[in-house]
């Protein structure tokens, strides 16, 4: 069973009710962030905290809670886990509204949820991505604007893709959930702009520093699909190989060793979180 700390009140997640009246769902004004936890200690919690607080800024919500006050909820709906990793989910909307547009106070609720995880299969095959022409609005928000993966669905579906993979004009940026590197020998490649900065990309980055030349910069579509590995990372992938993208297959068509040794390097940081 999973709880939800929603204005101040606990209950069941499932039973939680909210009125139609929430810009959240009539504007889709909101925004929203999500991390694990590990040995049930939440991973990266300073990180995640400063790219929530960061998207409410920008987005012109206000922020309800202090850190301290968020994570004391943080830990008590870990602790309702009994013992369980979970996933938590903070979710801050507009609020309710007389004249669906004015906002007056909004609207938080602190989520725990279940971890969807990767194929153990997919961390050796990799996975395939259908490229796809766009640039998310507000690129450096994490709002809850998915409408381009949500109406995507049904062709990723189609073409036995897992994700899409975003670009324009020659570019990529990322993916609908997840951001993307490429390596040729000891060079790494992630871009920096258009794209959602993850907080597994950062820890990643960190990891990576001692071992690789690091290249933060544009990065182009063909030179993705020419590179001899291409990854991407998220809270719940970690490092994922991706060796196809539509019909091209990158370098050998399973995980490359590059990959793999950032994969074991963020699975023995985790193991011991």
């Amino acid at each position: 069973m999973h709880y939800v700390w929603f204005n101040g009140v606990v209950s069941e997640a499932d039973k939680l009710q909210i009125p139609y009246t929430d810009l959240g769902l009539m504007r889709a004004y909101g925004l929203f962030d999500y991390f694990r936890t590990y040995n049930t200690k939440p991973f990266q919690w300073d990180w995640y905290w400063e790219r929530y607080e960061n998207s409410a800024v920008q987005l012109g919500i206000p922020n309800p809670l202090k850190k301290e006050e968020a994570l004391s909820i943080v830990k008590d709906l870990v602790a309702r886990q009994n013992g369980q990793d979970c996933a938590i989910r903070f979710l801050l909307t507009g609020g309710y509204t007389l004249d669906s547009v004015s906002m007056t106070k909004p609207n938080l609720l602190i989520i725990s949820e279940d971890i969807h995880p990767v194929k153990e299969l997919e961390y050796e095959i990799g996975i395939k991505v259908i490229s796809y022409e766009y640039i998310r609005d507000m690129w450096g928000i994490k709002s809850t604007d998915y409408k381009h993966f949500m109406f995507l669905q049904p062709e990723i579906k189609a073409k036995n893709a897992s994700d899409v993979l975003f670009h324009k004009n020659g570019f990529v940026s990322e993916l609908s959930r997840s951001n993307v590197f490429a390596i040729n020998g000891k060079k790494l490649v992630t871009p920096e702009e258009y794209i959602l900065k993850g907080i597994t990309r950062r820890t990643v980055l960190e990891l990576a520093k001692a071992e690789f030349d690091i290249e933060i910069r544009p990065l182009g579509f063909e030179e993705l699909l020419t590179s001899e590995e291409v990854f991407t990372t998220s809270t719940t992938k970690r490092v994922l190989p991706i060796t196809k993208v539509d019909e091209h297959v990158i370098g050998s068509g399973k995980i490359g060793p590059s990959t793999q040794f950032l994969l074991d390097k963020i699975n023995d940081l985790v193991r011991t979180w």
